[in-house]
């Protein structure tokens, strides 16, 4: 809760997974990765309840034992791999009862800390902002990027020179999916984050790891090897 307002964490782990079989479920420093969610979840000092969103009862019971809330199983027509987060959400808020602030976290993000998610929380009421998303710098620059016509000639993506140094251009930001904040009654106009006035939060790269391909769970695991 901030200033008497009440905040939902909903973890979201859908059980199909084509770049990554049961991700969610894989080993990440000795416990599966939906774990390392919760956990990040409970430590979080703003939030009211913490439920995890999922059509798998394998992820669902990984997720009671490491201490979340499992109050449903999504409904199936919730759980295609073509349904956005969107409905979702919205199932878990229709679900649960009234709150002032949603937070979604994607379990797909395992580094995120605590800390940052107190921190979005508390940057969406502080600014009075619909909704925050934490980002990262980009790895590479959007004016390093170019399309390819049919012939394979490079035509820019943005209207800058390709050869430009690193350090002259602007820094790019991405969403990372960590963290995501929005005011309750703004989500339900759009069923999202994105608004003009959306907020970031920036987040380091270490913390930025996002799983959906085996490259990335090996990332994580020697960045979790490395700071135990």
């Amino acid at each position: 809760m901030i200033d008497g307002k009440s905040v939902l964490a909903v973890i979201a782990a859908r059980g199909g997974s084509k770049g990554l079989p049961r991700k969610h479920l894989l080993d990440l420093g000795g416990r599966p990765v939906v774990a390392w969610s919760v956990e990040a979840a409970k430590g979080a000092a703003l939030l009211d309840r913490v439920v995890l969103s999922t059509d798998d009862q394998e992820i669902a019971d990984a997720a009671a034992l490491a201490g979340c809330e499992v109050p449903f199983l999504r409904p199936a027509e919730l759980s295609t791999d073509t349904v956005p987060l969107g409905p979702v959400l919205l199932h878990a808020l229709d679900s649960l009862g009234a709150y002032d602030y949603l937070v979604l976290l994607q379990a797909t993000s395992p580094l995120r800390l605590a800390s940052d998610i107190d921190a979005c929380i508390r940057l969406c009421h502080d600014s009075g902002a619909p909704a925050v998303m934490s980002v990262c710098v980009a790895p590479k620059s959007p004016f390093w990027m170019s399309t390819l016509d049919e012939d394979g000639r490079m035509r820019p993506l943005l209207a800058a020179p390709t050869d430009a140094q690193r350090q002259q251009l602007p820094t790019a930001y991405v969403p990372n999916g960590a963290v995501y904040v929005a005011r309750v009654d703004a989500f339900r106009q759009r069923l999202g984050f994105s608004f003009p006035d959306t907020r970031a939060y920036i987040m380091p790269a270490e913390r930025s790891i996002d799983i959906d391909y085996r490259l990335d769970l090996m990332v994580a695991r020697a960045l979790v090897a490395e700071t135990s």
